[in-house]
């Protein structure tokens, strides 16, 4: 393992959603304070929509440890359920004893009864459905009438459906109308900026336990950044392997040779089961490191090597200068045919 190399006392880019790690970019930053204030003032419903690995799940966890003590919370992510199995689920997460053919009628006063106990309590109720697109249409109507247990005064339930962007077309549909209508905010999560990434990874290193210092290189970081898009799952496994194989080259600095490798170990398409490539992807060949077997027999022929004549990788400046000579003889190929 790398961290006693580097000096870290926990591991910066492991894949739990640990809320000491969450780094609050601007965007992550307003969704958790709309998601705060939305479940504070008693709104009901309220909906948290994200691409995948942008942190949906760590925001989430954060959120809940601020209510601390003055409320009841439900995490549920078993999804891919019918509309008896997510009561049942539900259920179980507040440590009901339940029959094994017990009907919804019976779980839903089982769950009643628990909202007034909580309510008399003078405590919140919190539940966090995550990897809500999954949810069938009929489970997401059982997940709106749940918000139907209410007093003249207030909702007895706060509800927080969070998903990537399919749950938004499902929103949509016109089945599911009233279930959007009782949304009153909904939030999201952009991906991070050139420099988010380099305030996020410093972030998570400093939570890790590394002492302030250079760790990866200001060309690494801009490779990181155009490798992952911004999408600070992506950031994670790069960072994490990019370590690994530092650790394994004795290198106290990260730089932009590392990171090319890692990239290269992360092309797929020597191991795909499909057939090649029909178009041609600038981005993805630069994540190939422009070696892809993917790559037309003329263009290869006509380019220059992938690597250096020593054997060596190409430093980004060159790689991105190989990819452009390959873009413009791949058009000149095309034009040809044409």
């Amino acid at each position: 393992m790398f961290q006693d190399f580097y000096g870290f006392t926990e591991q910066p880019f492991g894949v739990t959603p640990d809320p000491r790690f969450l780094y609050l970019s601007p965007s992550h930053r307003e969704a958790l304070a709309s998601l705060y204030y939305g479940i504070d003032a008693g709104r009901g419903f309220v909906a948290l929509i994200a691409k995948p690995g942008m942190g949906k799940t760590t925001l989430l966890f954060h959120l809940l440890q601020r209510f601390g003590t003055s409320a009841r919370t439900v995490f549920l992510f078993q999804t891919q359920c019918n509309s008896r199995e997510f009561m049942r689920f539900l259920l179980l997460e507040l440590g009901c004893e339940l029959q094994d053919q017990q009907d919804l009628v019976t779980m839903h006063e089982e769950f009643n009864r628990c909202l007034l106990q909580e309510a008399r309590a003078g405590r919140r109720f919190i539940v966090v459905v995550d990897e809500a697109q999954n949810l069938e249409p009929s489970v997401l109507e059982t997940v709106r009438l749940l918000s139907d247990f209410e007093t003249p005064q207030a909702k007895l339930l706060q509800i927080v459906l969070s998903g990537q962007p399919e749950l938004a077309d499902k929103l949509d549909r016109p089945s599911l109308r009233q279930l959007r209508q009782r949304v009153s905010l909904l939030s999201t999560l952009t991906p991070l900026s050139h420099g988010e990434v380099e305030r996020y990874i410093n972030h998570r290193l400093l939570a890790a336990g590394r002492p302030h210092g250079l760790l990866f290189t200001a060309r690494a970081l801009e490779m990181i950044t155009e490798l992952s898009n911004g999408i600070p799952r992506t950031i994670n496994n790069i960072c994490f392997n990019a370590l690994s194989l530092g650790c394994s080259l004795r290198r106290k600095t990260i730089d932009v040779d590392v990171v090319q490798q890692v990239a290269a170990d992360f092309d797929l398409t020597s191991v795909r089961s499909g057939p090649e490539l029909t178009s041609f992807d600038p981005h993805a060949m630069f994540l190939a490191n422009a070696t892809s077997e993917t790559l037309p027999l003329a263009a290869k022929k006509a380019s220059a090597p992938a690597r250096t004549r020593s054997g060596e990788l190409m430093n980004a400046q060159d790689a991105h200068a190989y990819l452009l000579e390959i873009i413009e003889l791949l058009k000149s190929k095309q034009s040809f045919a044409n």
